[in-house]
């Protein structure tokens, strides 16, 4: 358990402690005498006696300033007490309430593709500076952080240190500390599930500090401000490296081992950067021109990236081996699991990938302005006035959900296997786990606003699609399941008729396509994912590395970037060893003799 220092004495408790209850008499005995004493009104509100929570009607900790001359300087806050003094760190968790800034109005949000969280300016949900700035007072020196240790964090982000630079107003310093280690937080900062505020400590004994909301505030300042620029770096090793996936672990491993001074070339088989950053993601979670942005840094900072090129397809992974000193397989995880029951095959059940990837493409074909004609009609799955059912939870299934509600669906309803979780922490989930609690997220709370329920049914298993006599699905059947000996088993006689047009398949994903694997013949685990030791990275063959979901399995965006990193790393170590063995017999090295020599043929 770690040590909570707050680091106060106990004068200064007992004096502040005197004040404040002599305050209380003076203002009950005569609130009139109050306000006309400005000895106290200057350290006491009118309204410390109120009574209610610290949060306004406008979503935010009150304030309060002394007189019409006091705009310049920064107001005081209330506190839980229901004081009203200057925002301070000392006792932050205990003063103030943990403040999510909330996501557009769901009604109003559905309407459009825009991103969830509110805009500087423009909306009224979200969070002023002062409010950012109390949300980070939260953030208390406990004696271990573990939210950047591995039950949090996966890249160990130094959020302490960040929250207290934005605290005091640094928020220069604040995204160096946060790029450290972080590549891509606005990608984290809008996508990630914060691991981190569930080992937060001071969600041992309250609600954890906002942390993912103060990295999405770091980075969202720094890039409006112009402070992320191109890094170049000054000095070349003469390496070169192919990186295959342009996804967050490709993209991390890639600006790496850039920065380290190796050529790097990444090969993507989609006609866009990004990997599931671009076609996975809808736009109202992360907004495309967010992921061009990074990748447009990454090409400025010496980066060559080749579109289209399907390796194993139209590019020979054997001529990568050939023309570069090493090789990271960064593939992601994208196949899908089925569901192998009867009327499997009619028109109209898809995997949430199609539903996802067809729909970005076209809002992307719109947005660029070229005609819609051009667009392949027959490819695109739209919810349009249809009874959706998305077969699977997580984020992937909440994306589905979100990108019917825009569709204008008639209706949407979400299967999970397993019962409902609890509203709090069950005696075998403690922190610093990961909370598995109800929670609700984006495209439920639309659900909710749109068709005044919860789309979620729990505990419940398809057993068969039933098709019209046109091979499109109409229905299907479900039962209810029950957990016996931790396995889900289906109750007999539960079966119940849910009207379908639209069935996505969103139960996660089992592995990498494995075409690549083969050709290069590389070892496998149990699970058909590459063979590499974490930490390692290498597999079976000299110089081909792996990392991320297609080494680890599916995961988080954070993990992606974490095993990036990592994969850079060891490619890294074994540039050097190659390096020092090459010179030590004799061979001539070449300094990028073979950049852009291979293209997809296309």
């Amino acid at each position: 358990m770690p040590c909570l220092s707050f680091a106060c004495t106990k004068t200064h408790h007992k004096k502040q402690y005197t004040f404040n209850m002599l305050a209380s008499t003076i203002a009950r005995r005569n609130s009139t005498e109050l306000i006309r004493t400005k000895s106290i009104a200057r350290t006491l509100s009118v309204k410390a006696t109120s009574v209610g929570g610290p949060i306004g009607s406008d979503g935010r900790h009150e304030i309060w300033r002394e007189g019409i001359y006091d705009h310049d300087n920064e107001p005081k806050v209330k506190r839980r007490d229901g004081t009203y003094q200057p925002i301070e760190k000392l006792r932050g968790f205990i003063n103030y309430q943990r403040n999510k800034e909330p996501y557009r109005d769901p009604a109003k949000r559905v309407l459009d593709w825009g991103e969830l969280n509110p805009v500087e300016g423009i909306d009224d949900e979200k969070h002023t500076s002062i409010e950012r700035k109390v949300q980070a007072a939260r953030c208390m020196d406990c004696g271990t952080p573990f939210c950047q240790t591995h039950t949090g964090c996966p890249v160990n982000n130094l959020i302490p240190e960040w929250n207290n630079l934005v605290y005091n107003g640094q928020w220069s310093d604040a995204i160096l500390r946060l790029h450290k280690t972080n590549n891509f937080p606005e990608f984290t900062g809008r996508v990630c599930p914060a691991p981190c505020e569930g080992a937060c400590v001071a969600g041992l004994v309250d609600a954890p500090v906002t942390i993912k909301d103060i990295e999405y505030a770091i980075v969202d300042n720094a890039w409006n401000e112009g402070l992320i620029t191109p890094r170049v770096p000054k000095e070349r090793t003469g390496m070169t490296v192919a990186v295959v996936g342009s996804g967050p672990a490709g993209l991390a491993a890639a600006d790496q081992l850039n920065q380290m001074g190796h050529k790097v070339t990444v090969f993507e088989r989609a006609d866009r950067i990004g990997g599931l950053l671009m076609y996975g993601i809808p736009n109202m979670k992360l907004e495309k021109e967010t992921v061009d942005r990074r990748v447009n840094l990454l090409r400025e900072e010496g980066i060559e990236f080749v579109t289209n090129a399907n390796i194993g397809d139209n590019v020979d992974v054997n001529d990568l081996r050939v023309n570069f000193d090493a090789l990271s397989l960064c593939l992601g995880a994208t196949k899908p699991r089925d569901l192998p029951v009867p009327g499997r095959d009619l028109k109209g059940v898809h995997f949430a990938m199609e539903f996802l990837t067809q729909n970005q493409k076209k809002l992307l074909l719109t947005k660029e302005g070229k005609l819609e004609s051009n667009w392949d009609r027959s490819k695109f799955i739209t919810a349009a006035g249809k009874n959706v059912i998305v077969i699977g939870g997580g984020d992937t299934g909440t994306d589905c959900i979100g990108t019917s509600m825009r569709h204008r669906c008639k209706s949407v309803t979400n299967f999970e296997l397993m019962p409902r979780p609890p509203p709090e922490r069950a005696s075998d989930n403690p922190w610093p786990q990961w909370p598995r609690v109800f929670g609700i997220d984006y495209g439920h709370a639309e659900v909710r606003a749109v068709f005044g329920k919860d789309p979620r049914v729990y505990a419940v298993m398809t057993k068969e699609f039933i098709g019209d006599e046109d091979g499109n699905v109409k229905a299907l059947i479900t039962q209810d399941v029950e957990i016996i000996n931790g396995r889900p088993m289906a109750v007999e006689g539960s079966e119940r008729e849910w009207p379908c047009d639209l069935a996505v398949l969103s139960m996660g994903f089992v592995s990498p396509e494995d075409y690549i694997a083969k050709e290069l013949d590389l070892d496998l685990d149990q699970r058909s994912n590459i063979h590499a030791v974490y930490g390692d990275y290498r597999t079976s063959l000299e110089g081909v590395f792996a990392a991320g979901d297609c080494r680890r399995g599916q995961s988080l965006v954070v993990w992606a970037i974490h095993e990036g990193r990592g994969v850079a790393d060891a490619v890294d170590t074994y540039l050097k060893e190659k390096r020092r063995d090459e010179v030590a017999a004799g061979k001539p090295t070449s300094v990028f003799a073979n950049l852009s020599s291979i293209s997809a043929s296309v």
